[in-house]
């Protein structure tokens, strides 16, 4: 009877220890770390909830995009998207082709936002225009 019992036990603790790696596996949190460990691209927003924010990793750099709700002709949507880092000493080396990939990859999921880039991000953007005058 103890062995039966002793089986059980261990079973329930394999099956326990099975579904924690899977879990652990699957979190999209760690997803996020290991493309930024890897300089990779990854996007991680729950579209359900427009009050969460987003983040996404591009060439080991951090950003945070907070979403706003606004109307569209037909329908309410995000209509802006504020983005920044807390990292700005990883943008060493960022052209302003890297923003614009970042940028079509939120407007993908996002269509109707504009997009509102913070301190130090829009220095970069906002000399462009400057020089396009």
């Amino acid at each position: 009877m103890i062995v039966i019992l002793l089986r059980l036990l261990i079973f329930i603790a394999i099956i326990l220890l099975l579904y924690t790696a899977y879990k652990y596996i699957m979190n999209p949190k760690r997803k996020l770390e290991l493309a930024q460990e890897k300089n990779q691209f990854y996007f991680l927003d729950d579209t359900d909830n427009v009050k969460k924010n987003f983040l996404l990793t591009y060439k080991g750099v951090l950003f945070e995009g907070e979403k706003y709700l606004g109307t569209t002709e037909n329908s309410f949507d995000v209509v802006s998207i504020s983005v920044w880092t807390k990292q700005p000493n990883k943008l060493k080396g960022f052209e302003r082709q890297d923003l614009y990939f970042v940028e079509k990859e939120i407007l993908i999921h996002y269509p109707h936002a504009e997009i509102d880039w913070k301190n130090p991000i829009n220095q970069l953007i906002l000399s462009s225009s400057k020089t396009n005058d």
